[in-house]
């Protein structure tokens, strides 16, 4: 396994772009190779940031990481000239992806040390990047979403450099997995309770994953409760 390239950007306006009609809009996505090394801290990288802090940043998703296996997919399909960042990741990687990662991995690159923390979820501002409507649908359904990181360790990462797994918790949440859970499989309840108590997942996707849980609890309580 190995980080192939590190990306970083700030949040710029985008008026003149395929697909955005005329209209300005703010994004994080158009960034460029780090040359050299570059500082990864518990809330990102040096010189990296993100336009919506609502949605995206913070401890859970420092480092938005892509497999580049995915890059020929998605030239063949859309016709979409993807290289190292083109959809806003930090990292591009080789060597790993959704169905051999897992959320709660810990990895090793240099001195930095990473943990997996749940899919990528795409928005609608890679649609509007790449002027393709439907876009973040398509990573959606594909599954090739790649995850985030959250840092455990912080430290300068330069690539390309060797990825090492040293720990692996979870085997049984591949991000193929969760991503099932999540899009696909919405009316498995017992796999979102399931998921929703893996100490590793996200904040955020714990409350979504155990909160759609409880509504069954509280349906399936429903025809008890009124004496059916």
């Amino acid at each position: 396994m190995q980080l192939l390239s590190i990306q970083v950007g700030m949040p710029k306006a985008i008026v003149a772009d395929v697909g955005a009609e005329g209209k300005q809009w703010q994004t994080a996505l158009f960034k460029e190779a780090v040359r050299g090394s570059v500082c990864v801290r518990f809330l990102g990288l040096d010189g990296d940031g993100q336009a919506d802090l609502e949605s995206h940043g913070g401890l859970d998703k420092a480092i938005n990481a892509y497999p580049s296996e995915h890059y020929q997919y998605w030239l063949d399909e859309l016709g979409l000239a993807c290289e190292p960042g083109a959809f806003g990741e930090n990292f591009s990687s080789d060597g790993m992806i959704e169905a051999e990662v897992c959320v709660g991995d810990i990895y090793r690159v240099g001195e930095l040390v990473v943990q997996v923390s749940q899919p990528r979820q795409p928005c609608w501002k890679i649609a509007r990047r790449w002027g393709v409507k439907k876009l973040a649908l398509f990573v959606q359904q594909t599954g090739k979403t790649g995850w985030y990181y959250r840092v455990l360790k912080e430290a300068q990462v330069s690539a390309p450099d060797v990825v090492e797994l040293i720990d692996r918790p979870y085997p049984q949440w591949t991000i193929d997995r969760v991503n099932q859970i999540m899009y696909r499989d919405k009316r498995d309840w017992q796999a979102a309770y399931d998921l929703s108590q893996c100490s590793a997942l996200s904040e955020s996707w714990k409350v979504t994953l155990s909160s759609r849980a409880a509504k069954q609890q509280c349906h399936s309580e429903l025809p008890r409760l009124y004496g059916v």
